[in-house]
């Protein structure tokens, strides 16, 4: 299959392992590429920077950097003035302050947006239910209904044409989306993961999201790339 042959999707890709993994895994189903990352206000938006170096490394086709500044409504600590949770149970049954309202569901309707525009059919997104089930818009009873919407909001979905909202690692622990990743030849030292890095991009060790990937790298026994000096 020749570049022109291949199908293309749309792929939400933030900087973090979750979405340069799903991005690998489209690559490998055949797809071109077409990325979109979101600068939404976020305090960690040094991930911006990592989404470009893992948008290189994959060879997408094209990426897109949009604006959408979600720190105006607030109502996060990823991007309102409070604190980010450090030390947390990660089998906690509330749902974090990290949640961002709506954040999903404003990603996927600009990246069905795009897909309408680029006659692609499908959208892949690195969500994960299994291991870190604190986000609502996380859970395939959500993504199930985000695609059934998309049918009905967009010209392509009145005229017969269906949409495809991926999520490949929905029901995947962290260790087993690392060691996939690393399958299919994922760098996992360009990407980032701390919602509350160093003003120099360290991160913290200490919030949500670095303890379930440092969990996830110790489980399937491997030494974080990021980490390393």
């Amino acid at each position: 299959m020749t570049t022109r042959d291949k199908a293309r999707a749309v792929v939400l890709l933030s900087g973090g392992l979750d979405s340069a993994t799903a991005a690998a895994i489209a690559r490998s189903d055949g797809f071109d590429l077409y990325a979109l990352t979101l600068s939404y206000g976020q305090r960690h938006a040094v991930e911006i920077e990592a989404a470009r170096r893992v948008a290189s490394s994959l060879g997408v086709v094209r990426q897109v950097e949009l604006g959408v500044d979600l720190s105006a409504f607030g109502g996060s600590s990823l991007t309102d003035d409070i604190g980010v949770p450090k030390d947390r149970a990660l089998d906690a049954a509330d749902i974090p302050s990290t949640y961002v309202p709506a954040r999903n569901t404003v990603f996927l309707s600009l990246a069905l947006a795009w897909a309408e525009v680029l006659g692609a059919a499908d959208i892949f997104v690195g969500v994960n239910a299994l291991d870190y089930s604190g986000y609502p818009d996380c859970r395939p009873e959500y993504i199930e209904a985000f695609e059934r919407m998309a049918a009905l909001a967009t010209k392509a979905g009145v005229e017969g044409g269906r949409f495809r909202i991926h999520a490949p690692l929905i029901r995947m622990t962290k260790a087993e989306i690392i060691t996939r990743g690393v399958a299919l030849g994922v760098d996992y030292g360009l990407t980032h993961s701390c919602y509350d890095p160093a003003p120099d991009g360290r991160p913290c060790g200490h919030c949500d999201s670095c303890l379930l990937r440092a969990k996830g790298f110790a489980e399937a026994g491997r030494p974080d790339p990021a980490l390393e000096p």
